[in-house]
């Protein structure tokens, strides 16, 4: 009885597995940032960043998680040369001072099963603001390639970017910019 007394208890101690945090690291070749704005109120312009870095942690049985990115500001894309050394001036990125963004989540918020928001705070310029990203297209599941776990998702916010000190051109080039970031992220 005794011997049978161990298993049995083992079992009840033991109790339903509880999920772990996956952390997701974001896949370089299929994560960009865009960001696009009103040009002299001529058209909507588009660019985006190369070169970008970061986390995700995804309790999905907590609901609950973290963001983590970094953005090498130098690495803008505007299709042309020219604009993509113009940007970086002071007064817009002003790259020089300040090479990198960076997004930190304070909050993730869900809707049923998949995070519907992410609330956190946009590092651009030396400013730090609060920003909360709209998330959609949300996706979970093993990446036909590598067979690890996977999730993607597209999420948008949009800001004043002349509350970051990058007002430059204000108000004949648009103060909101929408952006934009299309994630893949790999669990490790």
């Amino acid at each position: 009885m005794k011997n049978a007394l161990i298993p049995a208890l083992a079992v009840l101690l033991a109790g339903p597995a509880l999920a772990t945090p996956v952390t997701y690291n974001l896949e370089p070749n299929h994560t960009f940032t865009y960001f696009s704005y009103n040009h002299l109120g001529l058209s909507t312009q588009q660019s985006r960043f190369d070169k970008v870095a970061g986390s995700v942690i995804l309790d999905a049985e907590a609901r609950a998680g973290s963001v983590d990115v970094s953005i090498d500001m130098k690495s803008v894309n505007t299709g042309s040369p020219a604009f993509n050394d113009h940007i970086q001036k002071p007064g817009l990125f002003d790259t020089q001072q300040f090479p990198t963004a960076t997004f930190k989540s304070t909050a993730v918020k869900f809707d049923g099963d998949k995070p519907a928001r992410v609330d956190g705070i946009l590092t651009l310029n030396g400013v730090s603001k609060p920003v909360t990203l709209i998330v959609s297209g949300f996706t979970r599941k093993p990446h036909p390639m590598m067979k690890k776990d996977a999730i993607g998702a597209n999420a948008s916010a949009v800001i004043k970017r002349s509350e970051f000190n990058a007002g430059k051109h204000v108000p004949y080039v648009g103060d909101e910019v929408t952006l934009s970031i299309a994630v893949e992220a790999i669990a490790q």
